[in-house]
């Protein structure tokens, strides 16, 4: 594949030119681990990141938290990590398909690996097997968005006839790709009409992206009054629902649900007036910080290597329960 040979050949000079530095670093006794994200500025990372810090505290051992926006970042960051002595590092890669450039620069360097939230795929797409990974369900995730809507649009008396999903989809993504297939599925079996559901495919996963994307949708199919929104995360949905609010639709005729349950999410619950923006599936980035770096740590000093898949599940979190949910999953 054209993107992991460009990968290990600039991953190749830097490894020589670093072996000798990081060989002196790693003698040091307090072990180090790196917390490597692909979106260093988005409130799930930052609460992943300082809860993987946290734990580190605790136990004794020092995170070195990075951003990997692309392959080069990465492989920036993984030689960063290296010169200061790290023995490993978790990772949110920016490119599942980047998971085996990774693992041999890894390798090259004698680091373990662990990711979170989004799983490394060989050239054939399957995932890796070797790397363990703590993550969602995402076609799990998914069903529990479908059902979410498809609760509220009975609750609010929509006919489903006259109702119009959005579904903001990034294909680049596995992992977004589970999430918004599930979420489609449980609307399917609730009634929803597969005619009435809209893709507006995003550049990249952030609230930006998704209005770019939905902005055209909604203006292309103006005849409906009311919309749901679904997508891989709860900033995209927030882009889906900022575009319903440019485009004239009233809160009341939108029904979007996100997936995560982070600060994106909390500044839209602590608006003075509801939004669109219904809830999102919450999922405890704090639980995902503190056990990726703590299996980590044990597998550095104790050689205890963590399960292969762990997946956790969410928690339906709205404007009426959402401080109750962020204090129960410690957000």
């Amino acid at each position: 594949m054209q993107l992991t040979a460009t990968f290990n050949r600039l991953a190749l000079g830097s490894a020589i030119m670093l072996a000798s530095l990081g060989s002196a670093q790693a003698q040091e006794d307090e072990v180090k681990i790196g917390f490597i994200v692909k979106k260093p500025e988005q409130a799930w990372f930052i609460n992943e990141q300082k809860a993987a810090t946290e734990v580190g505290e605790e136990l004794g051992f020092d995170v070195v938290r990075l951003g990997g926006e692309d392959g080069q970042q990465v492989l920036s960051a993984i030689d960063n990590l290296y010169s200061q002595g790290a023995e490993g590092f978790v990772i949110c890669p920016p490119d599942v398909r980047l998971g085996p450039a990774i693992m041999n620069r890894a390798e090259q360097y004698g680091m373990k690996v662990v990711t979170v939230d989004d799983q490394f795929v060989d050239s054939s797409g399957e995932p890796m097997e070797g790397v363990p990974h703590l993550g969602m369900s995402g076609y799990k995730i998914g069903q529990q968005v479908g059902d979410a809507i498809a609760d509220e649009m009975e609750a609010r008396g929509w006919d489903p006839e006259e109702v119009a999903a959005l579904r903001i989809t990034n294909n680049e993504l596995p992992t977004a790709v589970e999430r918004t297939d599930g979420a489609t599925a449980a609307l399917l079996d609730a009634g929803f009409p597969e005619d009435n559901i809209f893709d507006a495919p995003q550049q990249n996963s952030d609230t930006a992206s998704a209005f770019s994307a939905a902005s055209p949708v909604l203006s292309q199919h103006g005849d409906y009054e009311h919309w749901v929104i679904y997508a891989l995360n709860e900033e995209s949905v927030l882009g889906g629902v900022r575009a319903t609010e440019q485009y004239g639709l009233e809160a009341d005729d939108v029904i979007g649900v996100g997936i995560n349950g982070s600060g994106a999410a909390f500044a839209e619950f602590s608006r003075d007036n509801p939004t669109g923006f219904h809830g999102t599936v919450a999922v405890s980035s704090t639980m995902h910080g503190r056990q990726t770096a703590e299996d980590l740590y044990r597998w550095i000093t104790e050689d205890k290597e963590p399960p292969a898949n762990t997946e956790t599940s969410g928690t339906l979190m709205t404007r009426d329960n959402w401080q109750e949910v962020r204090e129960d999953l410690g957000l």
